[in-house]
């Protein structure tokens, strides 16, 4: 599935860092920052959920929501929000479903090596569930900037 600008965002069932279930549906009149990272408390993952973290005020004063999806799971996403006191929660996509529905499940490739793994991606999806903007080229020490523009 190829996502655009304008497309419905699909549809998300997961569990967030406590367990409870987390739908898409549930954010309609709100604009969502639907943010996939690769690894809970690995540098870069750090570096974008701290800019987050550090404009998370100023999101939510312009209307925003903010979810953290990888395929770690619950007990994970504890750990890493506990040590970076991360206000938003994180959704553990251990299943890959929506890393799949999304389109950023793909191939990767480190040190000569090739495996499969999230390509770091914002969807940036508004009141009505359309997505607004996908950001691909994440800068992660200013992506809140990036999505403030």
């Amino acid at each position: 599935m190829s996502l655009k600008v304008g497309s419905p965002a699909p549809k998300i069932q997961a569990k967030n860092q406590l367990g409870n279930v987390v739908n898409l549906s549930d954010y309609l009149g709100k604009k969502v920052i639907l943010y996939f990272y690769p690894k809970d408390s690995t540098p870069g993952c750090t570096a974008q959920a701290c800019s987050l973290r550090d404009n998370y005020e100023t999101l939510l004063a312009k209307g925003y929501v903010v979810l953290g999806v990888s395929v770690d799971d619950e007990k994970s996403h504890q750990k890493f929000i506990k040590k970076y006191e991360l206000p938003f929660d994180l959704l553990a996509d251990t299943d890959q479903k929506i890393v799949n529905d999304y389109g950023v499940w793909a191939e990767k490739s480190m040190y000569g090596r090739t495996y499969m793994g999230i390509v770091r991606t914002t969807f940036v999806i508004d009141e009505k569930g359309i997505i607004e903007e996908i950001i691909q080229k994440v800068d992660t020490k200013n992506h809140a900037e990036q999505i403030l523009g």
